[in-house]
């Protein structure tokens, strides 16, 4: 069993040059709405055009747009969070078809592979926690054990997409997200927001804070708000919804 005790990452899928054009698109678009052409559009003209969009609330301009991103070393949990946004589409590993015992191998091993578990980040994993019957476990110790269940039910037959009933939330996971601009918005301001679960909260600030100068004045609103008891940095949004 792996235990993974730091935060998830990305991988931006939509090329940086393709994202900056798509602010031109924006301008473009928005300009169509009054037939407001007047000289050339480039990426200054664009930024001051989009920054005047946020102001005054005209998001739907921003959705002649697309970002992809890849989340790796991430829980299940925050998959299901994730997919809870329905203006985007997603494409989610399968613990169906993606069978555990075949990590980089074409054989099936039931006696060496291992499930990978995301832990707490804030939380020690090898702390004993006292259960009812008297007996104390570490959270390492606990995932291990439910490893052992997995290649329990595996090894008397059950094929990958039976056993997995038996893996926790915090199997690691990967999702690749598609979303315009006005929906990574709301992404961004619901899931950097201090009231966001930790781990999404942990991915999506390093994201936004990836993306925000190759997308200015998209994110220019956001801005860090704070760190909480735990370490974990939040954000405020100015303009959103």
């Amino acid at each position: 069993m792996r235990l993974l005790t730091t935060p998830g990452d990305f991988k931006l899928l939509t090329p940086k040059n393709e994202l900056k054009r798509q602010l031109l698109n924006i301008e473009k678009a928005g300009r169509t709405s009054y037939q407001s052409f007047r000289g050339k559009i480039t990426l200054e003209t664009a930024k001051k055009f989009i920054e005047m969009l946020i102001k005054r609330g005209h998001f739907s301009v921003l959705e002649h747009s697309l970002m992809t991103v890849r989340f790796i070393n991430i829980s299940r949990g925050m998959t299901h969070e994730l997919v809870r946004h329905r203006l985007a589409s997603f494409t989610q590993e399968s613990t169906r078809y993606v069978d555990y015992a075949k990590r980089g191998d074409a054989n099936v091993n039931l006696d060496k592979f291992q499930v990978s578990v995301v832990c707490p980040f804030h939380k020690d994993p090898d702390e004993k926690i006292k259960l009812e019957d008297g007996t104390e476990l570490s959270f390492r110790e606990m995932a291990a054990t439910i490893e052992r269940f997995y290649r329990g039910l595996r090894k008397a037959g059950w094929v990958a997409q039976d056993a997995r009933q038996i893996l926790p939330i915090g199997l690691r996971s990967e999702i690749v997200v598609s979303a315009n601009f006005r929906e990574w918005r709301h992404i961004f301001y619901l899931r950097t927001s201090q009231y966001a679960h930790w781990e999404i909260r942990s991915v999506m600030v390093k994201l936004l804070e990836y993306v925000k100068p190759i997308l200015s004045p998209i994110f220019d609103d956001f801005t860090l708000a704070g760190t909480d008891s735990n370490g974990y940095k939040y954000y405020s949004c100015k303009y959103c919804e």
